[in-house]
Order: structure tokens, then C-alpha cells, then sequence
């Protein structure tokens, strides 16, 4: 076995007196003390995320709660854009469509709320309108999905009582809505079977 140094062999001849005396104190006191205890496998291996993390738990869950918090709104706001930019009736879900009137009835107005489909695809429909004249007896208002700008299918008449009164009925549209179609109202008149003039239109 190989012996270690001496303390002579170390330090050499060129110290003063006082220099060795005081190194050979702390090499005594080195001795005794004896070599430092091993590292556990655990600290060899360093910190860890979990021991980072679990100085301030409190702190880190509030951050990762605002994290995704963050996230979520910015989801919501990716979907609101979304919808934002195709407004159109094809959407799932409950949506309303504001009506204007047309030169047929300027002072007419509407809203249109087109419900969620039910099991069968219908689309259940209820019409507010205020504003609408009185038509000629066996006269009506007829609501019209609309493709390509154009009354393309009937889902419902209703009548007026007396010029400018208030109005709400419910309608349905038993058809597959695509990207792009809407609603208008015409007005029908007796002897006429073709959609007639259009007297309520999307509002622009």
C-alpha cells in the first residue's frame, strides 16, 4: 500500500518558523476530522425539476393556472374570429339574423332566431317584426331561405293585423342550410304564387 506524503515531504524547507507552525495546526486538525462522508446517490445525480418545484408549490400552481387560463382565452378568441369572419347561418348552434326593411316597407325591422336543429335537421325558427303594413285580405308575408341571393325555399307565412303592429310566430326551415344561404321576407299577394318583393332582407 502506498503510504501518503508527510506533512515535511508537502510543505518543503522554504517557510518560516511561524508559517509551518500555524500550517502544521490545520494539517493536524485535517487529520483528525478524517475524510469527508460520501455523496448519496440522490445528490450525485444533481437537483431535480421536482426539487426545484417544490420550493414554492403555491407560486408554480398560480402560474400554471394563469397559463392556462391564457390559453383558454386565446382559444376563445381564435373561435370568436373564427365565427366572426363566417357569419352565416350554416353555424351550429342558435344564432339571430337582423332584418332590415327594403323600399317595400322602409320603416319594417326583424330579428330572426334560428334555433338548434332538432334530431331530424329541422331548423326551429321564431320571427319578431315591427313595422310590417297591412296586406289586401287573402294577402301574407312569406319567409324565404335564401341561396345564392335569392328566395330559394319557403318556411313559413304569417299575417299582419293592422299597419306597424308587432308580430312574432314561429317558423321552421326543413331544409340543409349551406355556407352563404340567409333569410328574407316577401310579401305575397293574392293571385300571386311566385315569391313576391322582398319587404324585410338581412341587415348590412
Amino acid at each position: 500500500m502506498t503510504m501518503p506524503p508527510s506533512f515535511d515531504d508537502i510543505l518543503g524547507d522554504d517557510l518560516s518558523p511561524e508559517e509551518r507552525e500555524r500550517l502544521a495546526r490545520v494539517h493536524e486538525l485535517l487529520v483528525t476530522a478524517g475524510p469527508p462522508p460520501e455523496l448519496s446517490p440522490a445528490l450525485e445525480r444533481g437537483p431535480t425539476l421536482a426539487m426545484t418545484l417544490g420550493r414554492h408549490p403555491r407560486r408554480i400552481q398560480r402560474r400554471v393556472a394563469l397559463l392556462a387560463a391564457a390559453l383558454v382565452l386565446v382559444g376563445l378568441v381564435f373561435i370568436g374570429g373564427f365565427i366572426a369572419g363566417n357569419s352565416n347561418v350554416s353555424l351550429a348552434g342558435s344564432h339571430t339574423l337582423k332584418l332590415a326593411g327594403t323600399s317595400q316597407a322602409p320603416e319594417a325591422q326583424a330579428s330572426l332566431v334560428i334555433k338548434n336543429a332538432d334530431a331530424a335537421g329541422n331548423l326551429p325558427m321564431e320571427l319578431s317584426a315591427t313595422g310590417l303594413p297591412k296586406l289586401p285580405v287573402h294577402g301574407y308575408y312569406e319567409v324565404f331561405l335564401t341561396r345564392n341571393g335569392r328566395p330559394w325555399a319557403p318556411c313559413g307565412v304569417f299575417i299582419v293585423k293592422g299597419t306597424g303592429s308587432a308580430v312574432s310566430v314561429r317558423l321552421n326551415a326543413p331544409y340543409e342550410v349551406e355556407r352563404g344561404d340567409s333569410w328574407v321576407v316577401t310579401k305575397q299577394l293574392p293571385g300571386h304564387h311566385e315569391a313576391g318583393p322582398v319587404v324585410l332582407q338581412p341587415l348590412t
